[in-house]
């Protein structure tokens, strides 16, 4: 995939989600950055849908975890926003989550960039004039 990406809706996030998944391997990691409303979570959709999952995708912000089984590829969905330090993700089990092999997606991975993988996929959204989003992947 090339980036940047622009995306004018949800419709467009969610479907550079899809792409995304396609070339998603087990237990890959990507870590998803940008400010509150930027259409993390419906990337996240997208991405589900492309490992073929069928069910709701909501964001687990309060949850901290979902899990969304039953596609080609199992997907983790996790979210650091409410997490205070390093220590609460490594409670979660992070080691095993990534074991797994399911992919995970991390939104507010910025957080704590220490505990991702030297090969995660980085990717920030940032929120253009207008409303666009603008996609784009970062080194790790």
């Amino acid at each position: 995939m090339d980036f940047p990406r622009e995306c004018g809706s949800a419709q467009e996030m969610e479907a550079l989600g899809r792409e995304l998944a396609v070339d998603l391997a087990p237990g890959e990691v990507v870590a998803l950055s940008g400010p509150l409303g930027a259409g993390k979570t419906q990337l996240v959709k997208g991405v589900a849908l492309g490992l073929g999952y069928e069910g709701e995708v909501t964001s687990p912000t309060f949850t901290l975890l979902h899990e969304y089984r039953g596609g080609r590829r199992d997907l983790l969905h996790l979210d650091f926003y409410r997490i205070e330090d390093a220590a609460e993700v490594e409670a979660l089990g992070w080691d095993e989550l990534r074991e797994d092999g399911a992919v995970v997606v991390v939104e507010w991975g910025e957080k704590f960039p220490g505990l991702l993988p030297a090969k995660s996929r980085r990717l920030e959204i940032e929120i253009l004039p207008g409303g666009q989003r603008r996609v784009h992947e970062r080194p790790g």
